[in-house]
C-alpha cells in the first residue's frame, strides 16, 4: 500500500508519518502554549490506552450482530414477536434500562445553539474554497438566491446569459410578499413604500411625506449610514437579521419604487466542517489537507485563490457587519456562521500514524486530538465561538456504551491540550438503531458535553437494514420514508431531546435536503422540518440556507417545541418494526427497475470516490435529477442490494448486469469531465468498477453495512 512509501519517524512508542509530524509541530501546535514534546508524550500515552478499548467496542458491535442474525434465522418464517424480539434485545445488551429523567448539564454555548434557529450547512473541509464560501454563509443576498434558482419560474424570453427584467421583478415582489408577513407595517403595505429615514423611533416615508412604522417596532435594530438617509436598514424576527440594502445607483434598485437594491438574510447560523461523510481522506497527505483547512478557519486566516472565466478571484472569511443601534450606538453583528467540526466515527483506522503494535491509529482518536488543537487559536481570538467552547459533531456511535467512550476521548484531550473539563462540547449523530433505540441514556452519558442531537434518514436506513439482515427482505427504498419505524425514530429524537431539557439550550437538528437544483420543491417541503420540531436542518449550499432560512421567519421554533412537549411520545415498540416486505410480489420490472436505480446512484459515487478522490457529488439519478450522494446514501443502495440478493428476490447474475448496463450510462453522464475514467467496456481494469461490485456482493460481511473499509482499501490501491 502507498502508505508503506511514505518517510515516517519514530516518536516515543508511534511512527508518525513526516507530513502530518512538520504539520503538527511546524502548523498546528505554532504560537500555542502546548509544545511539541509536551503534545506527543500525552498523545502517545493516550492513544496507546485508548486503542484497545476502541477495538473492544467495535468487537461488541460484531457480536451483537451475529446474535441478532442467529435470533433471525432460527425465527424465520414465523412472525416477529414484539415482546419476545424486545427480550432478547434486552438480554443480550443491545437495549438497555432506561434510567431516571435528567436534564442536560451544557454551559459555555453560543448563540447559534441555544437561541437562534436556523439552517446549518454541511461542508466537505477538504475545499479550502467550499469551506470558506459555507463560513461566509450567514449572511446572504435574497435576491440572487431567488433569481438563481428555479423558485422564480422562467419566462419567455429568459436567457442564461442576459438579465431578465421580468425574472427581476418576481424577484423584488417575492422579498417584499417576505416583508409583508414577518415584518408587516402600520396601515400601509411594504409595496407602496418610496424611502426610509431614522429618527428616535423608525420611520418609513411616502410619496406625499406620510410617515408609518412597524407594527412590532422591536423588531427594528438599527442602521447603517446617514439618519436622513440611511444606506440600510437592519431588522430581526425569531432572533434572526435581515438587512434592507438601499442604493437607488444599484441596477437591482432601478425598478425600486423604495431604491431598495437587495434583502440579506441571516442565513446560514451555524456549518459543520465535515472529515467525514462528504470527504475521501485515506491517508497522512488527505489528512493534512483537512486539518490545515480547519486550522485556517480557526486561526481565521484561511485564503482561496482560484480562476473562473479567467478571472483571479481571493476568497476569505468575512468581517463581522457593523451598524448603528436604535440608540445611536456603534455595534456589530458576527459576520460568520459558526463552525462547528465534525470527526470520523470509532471504526476506521489510518495508516498516517502507526502504534507501537504495528497496527493504524484509529482515526477518531487522531480527528479529536488535532481538529481540537486547532481551537486553540481561536480560544484566544475568539472568532468562531465567543464563549470559548470547541463543538464537535461525533457520527456512527452504537449505544451508550460508545457515546461514553467518546466523552473518556475528549477528557484526554483536555488534560492533553490542558483546556478546562468539558470545553470539548459533543454532537450527537443519532443515526444508529442502537442509538436512537437507547436514546436517552446516550445523551446522559455526554450530559456535561451534548450540545446537539440530529436524526440522519440515511445512514440509519443503512443500519437498519444490516442490522435485520436476516429478517427478511426489506421494501422498497422509496417505501422506507413512509414506515411505521422512521415516523418514530423522527419523533422520539425530537420527544427525547425535549424531555431532556434541550430546550434553550442545545440543538434538535433534521437530516439533508439530497436536491441542491431544487429549491422550489425545498421551500414546499422542508418547512416540515420545523413543524416537527427541529431548531436546525442541514441544507447543502449557501443559497438553500439562505431561502430555508425563510421559514425560520415564519415559524418560532421554540414556541413549537413547548407544544410539542405535551405530544403523546414515540413508542419503542414502533422504532423496533422491521420494514421488511410481506411475501412481495414484485414484478421482474419492478425489481430490475429498483436495482438499476440503486445500481446507478452508487456507481455514480464510487467511481468518483476512488478515481477523483471526490467524498461529496452531485450524482445524476435514472431521471437525471442530480442528487447529493454521498457515504450515506451509498451505504443505503448497497444494503439494500445485498439484502435482496440474500432473500433471493434477485440473483447475482442478474445485478452485475444490470451494474455493467448502468455503468455505461454514468460514463456517458461524466463524459464532460476530462479527470473521469470510463468503466465501461474494461470492467475488469476498473478500480471503481470492482469496489462498486464489492460493495453489493459482499454488502453483508462489512461491519455494520459501512463502506469506509472497502471504499479506503480501493482508493488507496488507486493512488498508488
Amino acid at each position: 500500500m502507498g502508505a508503506m512509501k511514505k518517510q515516517y519517524t519514530k516518536i516515543h512508542n508511534l511512527s508518525v508519518s513526516n507530513e502530518l509530524l512538520n504539520f503538527i509541530n511546524e502548523e498546528l501546535l505554532k504560537d500555542t502554549n502546548i509544545s511539541s514534546e509536551k503534545f506527543w508524550d500525552g498523545f502517545d500515552r493516550v492513544v496507546h490506552e485508548l486503542a484497545p478499548k476502541n477495538k473492544e467496542l467495535l468487537q461488541i458491535r460484531e457480536d451483537l450482530q451475529k446474535q441478532i442474525d442467529s435470533w433471525h434465522i432460527k425465527n424465520r418464517g414465523s412472525e416477529i414477536n414484539l415482546e419476545e424480539y424486545k427480550k432478547f434485545l434486552k438480554k443480550i445488551g443491545y437495549l438497555k434500562e432506561v434510567g431516571p429523567d435528567f436534564k442536560i448539564k451544557t454551559k459555555n454555548i453560543d448563540d447559534e445553539i441555544t437561541s437562534i434557529a436556523g439552517p446549518q450547512l454541511v461542508v466537505p473541509i477538504m475545499n479550502e474554497r467550499y469551506a470558506l464560501n459555507a463560513a461566509n454563509a450567514r449572511w446572504m443576498s435574497l435576491y440572487d438566491s431567488l433569481y438563481g434558482t428555479d423558485i422564480i419560474e422562467q419566462s419567455e424570453d429568459s436567457t442564461s446569459q442576459r438579465y431578465d427584467p421580468l425574472r427581476g421583478e418576481m424577484v423584488i415582489k417575492y422579498g417584499r410578499d417576505f416583508l409583508e408577513k414577518n415584518f408587516p407595517l402600520e396601515n400601509l403595505s411594504w409595496y407602496n413604500i418610496t424611502g426610509f429615514k431614522i429618527n428616535d423611533s423608525y420611520f418609513i416615508v411616502l410619496k406625499d411625506n406620510v410617515e408609518t412604522s412597524l407594527k412590532d417596532k422591536n423588531k427594528f435594530i438599527g442602521h447603517r449610514g446617514e439618519a436622513n438617509n440611511p444606506s440600510a436598514i437592519i431588522l430581526k424576527n425569531n432572533n434572526l437579521h435581515i438587512e434592507i440594502l438601499i442604493d437607488p445607483k444599484a441596477f437591482s434598485a432601478q425598478q425600486d419604487s423604495a431604491s431598495i437594491s437587495d434583502i440579506i438574510v441571516e442565513a446560514a447560523v451555524s456549518t459543520i466542517c465535515d472529515n467525514e461523510d462528504s470527504v475521501a481522506a485515506v491517508d497522512s497527505e488527505d489528512k493534512v489537507i483537512c486539518y490545515r483547512n480547519w486550522l485556517g478557519l480557526m486561526r481565521g486566516n484561511l485564503k482561496s485563490i482560484f480562476k473562473k472565466n479567467g478571472k483571479t478571484y481571493e476568497r476569505k472569511l468575512n468581517p463581522d457587519r457593523s451598524y448603528i443601534s436604535k440608540d445611536g450606538k456603534g455595534l456589530k453583528l458576527h459576520g460568520r456562521s459558526l463552525l462547528l467540526v465534525r470527526n470520523v466515527g470509532h471504526l476506521m483506522t489510518n495508516p498516517a500514524i502507526t502504534l507501537k503494535d504495528g497496527s493504524e491509529i484509529p482515526e477518531g482518536i487522531m480527528d479529536a486530538f488535532i481538529t481540537s488543537a486547532a481551537c486553540l487559536h481561536d480560544m484566544s481570538r475568539k472568532g468562531n465561538s465567543r464563549s470559548g467552547s470547541i463543538y464537535i459533531v461525533k457520527p456512527k456511535m452504537h449505544g451508550p456504551d460508545e457515546t461514553s467512550f467518546t466523552d473518556l476521548i475528549f477528557t484526554k484531550v483536555e488534560e492533553v491540550l490542558e483546556l478546562e473539563k468539558y470545553t470539548c462540547k459533543i454532537g450527537i449523530m443519532d443515526e444508529e438503531r442502537r442509538t436512537s433505540s437507547n436514546l436517552k441514556e446516550c445523551i446522559r452519558t455526554l450530559e456535561n458535553r451534548v450540545f446537539f442531537i440530529n436524526t440522519g434518514f440515511l445512514d440509519r436506513t443503512g443500519d437498519e437494514m444490516h442490522t435485520s439482515m436476516e429478517a427478511g427482505p426489506m421494501i422498497k427504498k422509496g417505501d422506507m420514508k413512509s414506515s411505521k419505524w422512521i415516523g418514530a425514530y423522527e419523533n422520539n429524537n425530537v420527544d427525547i431531546g425535549l424531555q431532556c431539557g434541550f430546550l434553550g439550550k442545545a440543538q434538535i437538528g433534521k437530516g439533508m435536503w439530497a436536491m441542491p437544483d431544487k429549491m422550489k420543491e425545498m421551500m414546499e417541503q422542508k418547512i416540515s422540518h420545523l413543524n416537527a420540531g427541529a431548531n436546525c436542518a442541514w441544507v447543502p449550499s449557501p443559497t438553500a440556507a439562505a431561502l430555508h432560512a425563510l421559514h425560520y421567519h415564519e415559524i418560532n421554533i421554540f414556541e413549537k417545541q413547548k407544544e410539542l412537549q405535551n405530544r403523546e411520545k414515540a413508542k419503542l415498540d414502533d422504532l423496533l418494526t422491521i420494514p421488511i416486505a410481506d411475501r412481495p410480489n414484485w414484478s421482474i420490472e419492478e425489481i430490475n427497475s429498483e436495482i438499476a436505480n440503486s445500481s446507478q446512484t452508487l456507481l455514480g459515487y464510487v467511481v468518483r470516490w476512488v478515481d477523483q478522490g471526490v467524498g461529496c457529488s452531485k450524482v445524476p439519478d435514472i431521471n437525471n435529477i442530480g442528487l447529493m450522494e454521498d457515504r450515506a446514501t451509498l451505504r443505503i443502495s448497497s444494503q439494500h442490494i445485498a439484502n435482496w440478493i440474500h432473500h433471493g428476490i434477485c440473483t447475482s447474475k442478474q445485478v452485475l448486469e444490470i451494474m455493467k448496463k448502468m455503468a455505461k450510462i454514468v460514463d456517458e453522464q461524466n463524459n464532460s469531465d476530462n479527470l473521469y475514467q470510463n468503466m465501461a467496456p474494461n470492467f475488469d481494469k476498473s478500480i471503481a468498477f470492482k469496489a462498486a461490485c464489492d460493495l453489493v456482493f459482499h454488502g453483508r460481511s462489512q461491519p455494520s453495512g459501512y463502506t469506509e473499509p472497502l471504499l479506503h482499501l480501493n482508493r488507496l490501491i488507486k493512488k498508488n
